[in-house]
């Protein structure tokens, strides 16, 4: 399995695509909202990347819920995961069998369409960050842990796979790394007790995780990404974490700092990242397919990172969950 992850441009692949994702560098495909209409075309869509990948990819999604949920016509709209707490007068046991119910409900619904992944869940703490706000499951970073764990146990239940970001925390930035390089300025003992007590309690759990375009500043000069220090210091010997580390986006401005797309690449990897996202621009992701170098290495994290399987009673769990939700379920896309 390839380490770039990118995307497609529509409803159907064109010719170009097809002949990209032949390449042996891609190792998987992100969906849009660009690249759904309806599960007719999505299956169709999703059969044909398969075929013409003719190695084995991974296909994901970002279906949080809320203002992040890619596909809804069709599929359950599941509410914002900030949104809970509020709908139950703040009762986390309520919420926690809330945050359950929404796991298995998403994943569910994902693989029935042979879509194998979710990014998913946001483990930030509810900060000062408009990017993330009700993205998080709160802003007391013990909900944070009862509410997310109970919503990984859900996916994992329906056998997929869980990716927790944005490590170490992207929810005391103001700025949106999406379109800006955020900087966070508070020392490590501030972040090691708050929001990356939330990681190292759900670490076992977790199959993956995505490391946020954040410098913090007083820890190391480079985003989290890009950080040896973050993702083999921290992530891999101080937490343990044996599973598949996924880059953020290479696209978004906070990764600008690395350089053009390939050097993008070659930083997150030698950091430490398993594979690297390129969305939302051809020509970037191209360009590390031209320039990036690909020996035949097996990536054994990547290998084994698919290989959950749904619990016997999945289709009996999917079925009380959605009775569960339907007091919460979107009406209307938010």
């Amino acid at each position: 399995m390839g380490p770039l992850m990118l995307d497609c441009t529509a409803y159907e692949l064109s010719a170009q695509e097809r002949e990209i994702l032949d390449h042996p560098l891609v190792g998987g495909v992100i969906l849009f909202s660009r690249n759904y209409y309806d599960k007719p075309q999505l299956n169709a869509l999703v059969k044909s990347i398969r075929k013409a990948a003719r190695h084995p990819l991974l296909i994901a999604v970002d279906h949080e819920g809320g203002r992040v949920q890619r596909f809804r016509n069709g599929f359950t709209g599941l509410p914002a995961m900030g949104a809970l707490l509020p709908a139950v007068n703040n009762n986390l046991a309520k919420a926690t069998e809330l945050a359950n119910a929404c796991g298995q409900i998403l994943a569910s619904e994902l693989k029935t369409l042979d879509i194998d992944m979710s990014f998913g869940p946001v483990l930030d703490i509810d900060g000062c960050s408009t990017v993330i706000g009700d993205r998080a499951f709160a802003s007391d970073f013990e909900q944070v842990i009862t509410l997310a764990g109970a919503l990984i146990e859900g996916m994992q239940a329906q056998g997929m796979p869980v990716t927790g970001k944005h490590f170490p925390g992207h929810g005391s930035v103001v700025a949106d790394s999406h379109v800006a390089l955020p900087v966070d300025s508070r020392p490590l003992s501030e972040i090691e007790r708050t929001d990356m007590v939330v990681f190292r309690q759900l670490i076992e759990k977790l199959d993956a995780v995505m490391p946020a375009h954040v410098i913090y500043e007083q820890v190391d000069a480079l985003p989290a990404g890009f950080s040896d220090y973050w993702l083999q210091t921290v992530l891999r010997k101080q937490l343990q974490f044996d599973g598949v580390i996924f880059s953020d986006d290479l696209s978004m401005h906070g990764a600008s700092v690395a350089g053009d797309y390939p050097e993008r690449a070659r930083q997150a990897l030698s950091a430490g990242c398993d594979m690297v996202l390129a969305c939302n621009n051809s020509a970037g992701a191209i360009d590390i397919l031209d320039k990036l170098s690909h020996p035949k290495v097996s990536n054994r994290r990547l290998t084994d990172f698919n290989r959950r399987t749904a619990e016997p009673d999945a289709k009996r769990a999917y079925e009380r969950a959605l009775r569960a939700v339907q007091p919460i379920i979107l009406r209307e896309p938010q």
